[in-house]
């Protein structure tokens, strides 16, 4: 009998603070919405109103995407996200990853820089100076590339195909 009491009388506080907070609120318990629990996608768009792929700063027209602020990259097919993000090593201040618009040059599954005598396996080149997306040790900048863990290296080397468009922010 005591926690019947003792429930009903719980049950009466909580009646009683839910009914004098929604007065001092100005509101009815009626006029409380209740909680939209579904998914709203907001489309962004770029600053001439072309949308951005959702999830990424790049638009439909690229096959691969790369955020520099974040570190994230994803690969784009039809302005859907096919991989990604994934997370990747840029260059620094002294050989900044350069942004912009560019379309891959070339590829090489195993290619060794000229320039600084280290392997960058499954290199898709796109922009100028030998800058890659390849597989390369996260623990370092690179000479402005952007480098990958293997399995994602292996990745934008088999989706990337000569002509497609890389848009880095």
């Amino acid at each position: 009998m005591i926690r019947g009491e003792l429930a009903l009388r719980a049950a009466v506080v909580a009646a009683v603070v839910l009914v004098t907070g929604s007065i001092f609120l100005g509101r009815s318990v009626a006029d409380v919405p209740e909680r939209d629990t579904s998914y709203r996608s907001e489309v962004t768009t770029t600053p001439d109103g072309t949308p951005l792929v959702p999830g990424t700063p790049c638009t439909a027209t690229a096959r691969a995407c790369v955020d520099l602020a974040s570190h994230n990259a994803w690969l784009l097919r039809d302005g859907a996200v096919i991989r990604g993000p994934v997370k990747f090593v840029d260059g620094d201040a002294a050989d900044p990853t350069p942004r912009g618009t560019y379309a891959v040059e070339w590829k090489a599954e195993q290619y060794t820089s000229r320039e600084y005598l280290v392997q960058m396996p499954y290199s898709v080149f796109f922009a100028p100076g030998g800058i890659a997306f390849h597989e390369g040790g996260q623990s370092t900048p690179s000479a402005g590339c952007v480098k990958l863990v293997r399995a994602d290296a292996v990745a934008f080397f088999n989706e990337l195909q000569v002509g497609d468009e890389v848009q880095v922010k």
